[in-house]
């Protein structure tokens, strides 16, 4: 394990406080993690961007999908998902999250979180994209995602467990030989300690969500800047797969020069038999894939972008009228309210929608049990690569994916022995040479990214891009060297940094893979190859700075440590 040395320009930790395991991210994935440590007798800190039920879970509208429907079974939900991963899924991985999902789901009912039910008692399930049953159990008809935050929120604080919030995670602390040693940290104003500090333990959960903020339009909260993965690849960790990003394909048209988060028209809303049409109000999915508007997401996105083309539209409709106001204001009542408070009501119109940027299929690249190639950091959520979505996440695996990976880490850490190990983390260095982004880069960052490296790519706009970001980061080296300071260190410069980071990497893994696959659309390359490409792309950072990229041998990830066992099937 060789680590990079590279941290960002910070004042050294002013406070610190000692545990087992530190948690960073509030969402499903962390608190899940968080709880069963906690539960394992662990002593466990969560540090959150924000409070600790801001996260992204709450955003998520659809559900959580598990075979939990009489007639469905894993081997039926492996399939749909497989399909929907365009050749990349690891079917080890796929499999334990369809196996060990129903009673992961179970657990989180018992936790507290309360689904929707029949008027018989039983699970209301309901279908979407790619699916072929009936198996995404919601709550609240449209804001499951704030249920399952409400549950696991009240849990942790039920548990007196420790929380840091309003904390801006900064690097991974290490010891000498490059295990891991706890993180730094900023609480910005809010929270119990003010400034930078630091948690030392032996065992890290990065639950840190998306980086949907490094394009100009996502579904995605301001928070989600890519922090988990910027960190990671500053500590030497391996990401993969980061080219493949699933554009939603309805997301609430807020204008063209709409900018941040937007509001998401749930895909639940076409599973319950919502037709995408276009300005002459013909249903221009039918034909092009045997579910229609519900074929996976990359399909419907680019059969959206191809009938914008086509008509020179800047958006399609969603059209809900035939549901009727009652069925609107109890099944879809939070996009009902999104969607009047923008001056649009589904229940006499259709709804204008574009595809946005919406989830991260890669990620830190981990193991079966959520472990990085860095000893003693583990990832889960969206910040992981798995290996269970590959090329395209399936609709609603996301919940489900946080919620098992997440009991597997707990469970490895407490079999591990790692919180016998008190850590000793390499002094923080005195001088660190990293230049900081300044404020105004973000939106230079989302630009680019939005224009060379959206939902469609080519070799043309993804090199463009990878030079117009190296500019980025060459000035602020040069500023660096020639005026012996950067920018100001603060919340706003390292959310920059790390979107930078985050865009160079995707942007060279985008234009590494020649061809079209899943969620990744390149335009000079329409075709997907198996035969050269059926592998993935794994990016890390150089000392330097620079970025290695490179392919696996096959569609296998090796091992993530040298002395780990295969991974099981």
């Amino acid at each position: 394990m060789t680590t990079t040395g590279i941290r960002l320009h910070a004042p050294a930790p002013g406070w610190s406080i000692a545990a087992d395991v530190v948690v960073v991210g509030s969402g499903v994935a962390g608190l899940t993690a968080a709880l069963r440590c906690e539960a394992a007798g662990l002593r466990t800190v969560v540090v959150t961007k924000a409070r600790l039920d801001d996260g992204s879970t709450r955003w998520a509208q659809g559900g959580i999908a598990a075979a939990l429907g009489e007639g469905d079974t894993p081997e039926q939900h492996l399939d749909d998902t497989l399909v929907a991963g365009a050749g990349l899924c690891d079917e080890g991985a796929v499999r334990l999250l369809v196996t060990e999902g129903p009673d992961a789901v179970r657990r989180l009912i018992e936790t507290g979180a309360r689904f929707d039910e029949s008027s018989e008692g039983a699970l209301e399930l309901t279908r979407e994209g790619g699916h072929h049953r009936r198996r995404i159990a919601h709550a609240g008809g449209d804001a499951t995602g704030a249920e399952i935050s409400r549950a696991l929120v009240e849990a942790v604080r039920a548990r007196g467990m420790r929380t840091v919030e309003n904390a801006l995670v900064l690097d991974l602390l290490t010891d000498a030989e490059g295990r891991t040693a706890g993180v730094t940290l900023h609480v910005m104003g809010e929270g119990r300690h003010d400034g930078v500090g630091a948690v030392h333990a032996p065992a890290v959960v990065l639950a840190t969500g998306g980086m949907g903020q490094v394009f100009s339009a996502t579904t995605n909260p301001s928070v989600s800047t890519g922090d988990g993965v910027a960190l990671a690849l500053r500590a030497g960790a391996e990401v993969s797969d980061l080219e493949f990003v699933q554009f939603h394909p309805t997301v609430l048209f807020l204008g063209p020069d709409a900018e941040g988060q937007q509001p998401l028209v749930s895909e639940a809303v076409r599973g319950e038999g919502a037709h995408l049409i276009d300005a002459d109000g013909v249903r221009f999915m039918v034909g092009q894939h045997e579910l229609a508007e519900l074929a996976p997401r990359d399909i419907v996105a680019k059969g959206i972008l191809r009938r914008m083309q086509e008509q020179d539209a800047e958006h399609m409709y969603l059209d809900g009228r035939h549901f009727g106001a009652e069925m609107w204001e109890h099944r879809f009542p939070t996009i009902l309210a999104a969607c009047r408070a923008h001056g649009i009501d589904p229940v006499t119109s259709p709804i204008p929608v574009a595809p946005a940027a919406h989830y991260a299929s890669g990620g830190v690249r981990t193991d079966s049990h959520g472990r990085t190639t860095v000893p003693g950091l583990y990832a889960c959520g969206e910040v992981a690569c798995t290996g269970v979505h590959g090329a395209n996440r399936l609709a609603s695996n996301s919940l489900l994916e946080g919620l098992v990976y997440a009991e597997r880490i707990a469970a490895d850490i407490a079999a591990d022995g790692l919180h016998a190990r008190v850590p000793q983390p390499v002094p923080h260095p005195e001088n660190p040479e990293h230049p900081l982004q300044t404020p105004q880069a973000r939106f230079a960052i989302q630009r680019i990214m939005t224009g060379g490296a959206g939902v469609l790519r080519s070799a043309g706009s993804l090199a463009k891009a990878a030079d117009q970001l190296q500019r980025l980061h060459t000035d602020a080296r040069e500023a660096l060297a020639e005026n012996g300071r950067t920018a100001e260190a603060g919340v706003d410069t390292w959310e920059a940094t790390n979107l930078l980071c985050v865009a160079r990497a995707l942007v060279a893994a985008a234009l590494l893979r020649e061809e079209t696959r899943g969620c990744h659309w390149r335009e000079d390359r329409p075709e997907r190859d198996d035969t050269a490409w059926r592998r993935h792309i794994v990016v890390t950072l150089n000392p330097d700075r620079t970025l290695a990229v490179h392919t696996t041998d096959t569609t296998d990830f090796p091992p993530t440590l040298p002395t780990q066992a295969p991974q099981e099937q």
